[in-house]
């Protein structure tokens, strides 16, 4: 559930792209940057989506941040936070994103609008309504949370409900009680199991084509991912399910969107640059033993277990000795096949650690390789 399909990939993803799909990243950047494991002076690739984790990365004192989509309604989203880091106030950037209310959105877009470039300002231009409403909840994902947030969520849980759910302070063993006793009934599993169906979420929330290499049932598993957020992490602590059930960022906010962060993003920015390319086009162009890290998002769930195997290949052939290679699975196991054994080294303890505490919590699988000049496995 994230930002790849709009990178990506192959024959296989027939989706339009013209329009935002993703106007936040839904990966954890904290297991992400923690995962790769970037250094002082390495070079990253990473898939753009909105933006956020891309800018994630440059916390970590990185040489370049090199970031790549194929939509420029993609790009266009992080041109305009790049613009909104340089232009605004810690306080501000959190209005126009949306994680903070505020009624001066297009005013704070106004601002930013010198540091655009001429297809990114034209982009933007056409969608000041899209602005108004803050620019993180304007992807077509994200539309597809609010319809859940106001149409289902009152059918299944009350006000206060949600409230508790999310109030600080509360053990495991507290709430394991909360969910069994008043939150996961009957009624929250059946319109549960309906919105997020593979129907409708194709529809309404994804594309159809991007379930082209999912087997089993969807909604069950999303389900039983979402007592793991409910239950084993911390909801107050949560900056993804909070938007989720509230359209905000209220006690918790995602890497790239924290004060203690946001004047070390900005002083690098000029680190960071992005093209409008697919993960092949600049595998096929890139120096050998040129990127120290790479941020994956769920690219491989798009595609067929052969082509994840040569996208995997290239990224062995360009990534230096050592390079780190992040990326999800979603409803598609994709790992390093055996293949490649002798190219890439999987890194499961620690990438099982992380999963356990991603608080993107509907993935099924935190997946961490690292390129190798030998037949070695952890």
């Amino acid at each position: 559930m994230t930002e790849p399909s709009s990178h990506s990939t192959g024959p296989e993803v027939q989706a339009d792209f013209s329009q935002i799909r993703y106007a936040q990243c839904w990966e954890d950047a904290d297991v992400m940057v923690e995962g790769l494991d970037v250094q002082p002076g390495d070079v990253c690739l990473s898939i753009a989506s909105a933006g956020d984790n891309a800018l994630a990365l440059l916390t970590r004192d990185p040489e370049r941040v090199v970031a790549i989509d194929v939509s420029a309604a993609q790009l266009a989203c992080l041109a305009l936070r790049v613009a909104a880091y340089r232009t605004l106030s810690h306080e501000e950037l959190l209005e126009l994103i949306g994680s903070e209310p505020s009624d001066r959105r297009r005013a704070l877009y106004r601002r930013c609008r010198p540091e655009l470039e001429a297809t990114a300002t034209q982009f933007w231009d056409e969608r000041l309504a899209l602005v108004e409403q803050g620019i993180g909840a304007v992807g077509k994902f994200e539309r597809y949370f609010r319809l859940f947030r106001r149409y289902v969520l009152p059918l299944t849980q009350s006000p206060d409900r949600v409230e508790r759910l999310l109030s600080e302070g509360r053990s495991v063993e507290q709430r394991r009680q909360f969910y069994n006793d008043e939150w996961n009934h009957w009624r929250w599993r059946l319109l549960f199991r309906v919105f997020f169906s593979q129907f409708v979420l194709g529809r309404l929330g994804r594309d159809p084509s991007f379930f082209e290499h999912v087997e089993g049932t969807v909604a069950d598993r999303l389900l039983d991912r979402s007592r793991h957020a409910l239950v084993d992490l911390d909801p107050a602590a949560n900056p993804y399910l909070q938007w989720i059930l509230t359209g905000r960022h209220r006690t918790a906010r995602p890497l790239a969107l924290r004060a203690e962060h946001f004047d070390t993003i900005r002083e690098r920015l000029d680190r960071l640059e992005w093209r409008q390319v697919s993960l092949e086009g600049v595998l096929e162009t890139a120096e050998a033993d040129s990127v120290d890290a790479f941020n994956l998002s769920d690219v491989f769930e798009y595609v067929s277990a052969e082509h994840s195997r040569r996208l995997l290949a290239e990224c062995a052939e360009v990534g230096r000795s050592g390079a780190r290679l992040a990326y999800w699975n979603l409803f598609v196991p994709r790992h390093r096949p055996e293949g490649l054994a002798d190219r890439l080294r999987p890194l499961r303890a620690r990438a099982n650690r992380l999963h356990k505490r991603d608080h993107t919590f509907f993935y099924g699988d935190f997946v961490l390789e690292e390129v190798v000049r030998s037949s070695s496995v952890e």
